[in-house]
């Protein structure tokens, strides 16, 4: 899968939805990957298996992703979710100008907004803003929208109710497979100068409302499935009791 003659590309949460496809993707080019994960578990596993050299460590610690970052020439960086994001998109940022990288492609989101009611994604403005403050690192921002797999968050309540609970209100979404997203970041990775300062928001192929994809899943699946309007407090708990 490897050759020494390509530059070595390092993807942080490599085990995670788009961090994995990407990996499989770059080793399809030849190209030697470097995979940070959380832990050391069964798709770690998996990720050796294919060929992938995988290293355990903390985005948080700016320690830990310097010690990823040695003798690796571009970054794929997935912005964590939860508390102090922006903590580790700085920590990598500074991690990156130290080693000098070539280029970075980030994955933040659309809806990012200086106003935006919620801090997490606020936090995201921030990180992309001072992103390409980077004097040695050129950068590429992946900014999708919600993700297939965003929808499979309640498909336990899907399958044994036969609603489909989410505040979706009207809206409508064109939502982009992991697959996809990792076509796409990879690309931007394997040769990145046509692409370098630009912003991305990758998409499936069709703007579907909540009812399209209620239909979806109730084709998949065989029985009525009916789409719920649901407040975020409801969705929550949803998603909750779906793990």
């Amino acid at each position: 899968f490897m050759s020494d003659s390509k530059p070595t590309i390092l993807v942080t949460s490599g085990a995670g939805n788009t961090g994995r496809p990407v990996v499989e993707d770059l080793l399809l080019r030849g190209f030697p990957v470097r995979a940070m994960v959380r832990r050391d578990d069964a798709r770690a596993e998996r990720l050796r298996s294919i060929g992938a050299e995988v290293l355990v460590g903390n985005l948080f610690d700016v320690r830990d992703l310097r010690r990823a970052m040695e003798g690796v020439h571009r970054a794929y960086f997935v912005a964590p979710h939860g508390a102090n994001g922006l903590h580790a998109s700085m920590s990598f940022a500074v991690a990156a100008e130290d080693a000098k990288l070539e280029t970075v492609t980030t994955l933040t989101q659309w809806l990012l907004h200086p106003g935006h009611p919620s801090l997490a994604t606020r936090e995201l403005w921030l990180a992309d803003q001072t992103m390409l403050w980077m004097p040695s690192v050129d950068v590429v921002q992946i900014t999708p929208g919600w993700f297939a797999w965003t929808y499979f968050l309640v498909l336990d309540v899907i399958a044994q109710l036969g609603v489909f609970p989410m505040a979706l209100g009207d809206g409508r979404n064109a939502p982009p497979s992991n697959e996809d997203m990792g076509a796409v970041v990879a690309a931007t990775l394997a040769e990145p100068a046509p692409h370098v300062g630009k912003t991305y928001r990758p998409t499936g192929p069709e703007l579907l409302t909540p009812e399209q994809i209620a239909r979806t899943f109730a084709k998949v699946l065989g029985r009525n499935v009916k789409y719920q309007p649901s407040s975020i407090d409801m969705f929550v708990k949803a998603a909750t009791v779906a793990g």
